[in-house]
């Protein structure tokens, strides 16, 4: 199997790349600057920009993740969506997004987000909005085989890998102490399990660490 990892050079997508190679995938690597592409020699690296890619450079993939990420200009969470899924038209790879925790849904009804509650952070409010236009625009590709996989509130990027999670639906869920976090590396993991079974199609799930 082949899979493409966009932005593969940011924290999600080392470790994106890292699982896809622990599960004997075949793996190519889209970075910005090659020289901040320390991968496996195994590795395809590819240096082009999210928004130079055309079609032509996602052809041939089983599995294509958009591991984009950008805390400054947040407009880029949507613009760069749209721009994939204009090349991506006609493409049967599957397409999953690193996605925000903050518009997972509080109630049953989905009228109510996390980056709604009183006691969301206010400082990653910006940032939440931002991710969540980018699932609004993926909810409306309807001929792509999109996920967009949301992470917990809390996203630690220093942690050993556990495989103790949980792969939930939209609605915001804790564990067993009361606690939604996640660490890249057991995100990582819940990444590639997603992306390899196909009940996972056209949704947005979360995932939480156990």
């Amino acid at each position: 199997m082949k899979i493409a990892v966009l932005a593969a050079s940011g924290k999600a997508g080392r470790l994106i790349v890292s699982e896809a190679l622990n599960k004997g995938l075949e793996v190519t690597a889209f970075v910005r600057d090659s020289k901040k592409a320390n991968f496996d020699t195994s590795v395809c690296v590819v240096q082009k920009d999210i928004f130079k890619l055309e079609s032509s450079d996602l052809q041939g993939f089983d599995v294509i993740i958009d591991a984009f990420g950008e805390w400054q200009n947040l407009i880029l969470h949507k613009t760069h969506i749209e721009h994939l899924l204009t090349i991506l038209a006609g493409n049967k790879a599957k397409f999953l997004v690193v996605g925000g925790a903050g518009s997972l849904y509080m109630d049953k009804s989905h009228t109510v987000m996390l980056m709604d509650t009183k006691d969301f952070p206010k400082e990653y409010l910006p940032l939440a909005k931002a991710t969540a236009e980018g699932l609004s625009v993926l909810r409306n590709a309807k001929e792509l085989n999109w996920v967009y996989v949301s992470p917990a509130a809390v996203f630690i990027p220093d942690s050993l890998k556990s495989v103790k999670y949980k792969i939930i639906g939209e609605e915001f869920e804790v564990n067993s102490k009361g606690e939604s976090q996640i660490s890249y590396v057991d995100y990582a993991s819940a990444m590639i399990e997603i992306a390899l079974d196909s009940k996972y199609s056209k949704q947005r799930v979360g995932v939480i660490g156990l």
